[in-house]
């Protein structure tokens, strides 16, 4: 009925059976950016934020949402990870700071993990303006996107405007 591969024969979604695909090692990177006032930069600075540390929290709320993508991302497998890691960055801006939150994710499989990847830096960037949202309500998360990528058939990807 469709050339569409997430589709059967009937024209309802589908998961798309990898089986047939060569277990490689895959390896995605991903990055977040969330604008913050020069007074919350300070406060972090400090440790003034009333909730504890953010980037700490960020960063577990990261990994566990790594670890569930599937539950939030229909179509994506079940995947066995080795490792989730985080960066953050504090780089300085005419209106104060951005914060460049980045996940590196790992697993042994065949297929890829660039969805946990993203997943992980969008809900760090969540959990960071949650934590810190009683102190800077304007905070602006910003571009998400696929830094690169490694392993599997269709090869290495390398987003144009990495930094």
């Amino acid at each position: 009925m469709s050339d569409f591969s997430h589709w059967n024969k009937e024209g309802r979604p589908k998961m798309v059976d990898i089986s047939h695909k060569e277990e490689t090692k895959r390896t995605a990177l991903a990055q977040s950016t969330v604008s913050i006032s020069e007074e919350l930069y300070e406060k972090i600075q400090k440790g003034g934020i009333k909730k504890g540390d953010p980037l700490q929290v960020a960063q577990v709320a990261g990994i566990m949402a790594a670890k569930n993508t599937p539950d939030l991302i229909p179509m994506c497998h079940t995947i066995l990870l080795q490792g989730t890691d985080f960066t953050f960055e504090y780089q300085q801006t005419e209106q104060g700071y951005d914060l460049l939150i980045t996940a590196e994710v790992t697993c042994k499989g065949n297929t890829g993990v660039e969805m946990e990847a993203l997943t992980a830096v969008s809900v760090a960037a969540l959990t960071f303006y949650d934590m810190c949202k009683a102190v800077d309500k304007s905070m602006i998360i910003k571009e998400t996107h696929l830094v690169e990528k490694k392993g599997g058939k269709s090869g290495d990807f390398y987003h144009p405007n990495r930094s």
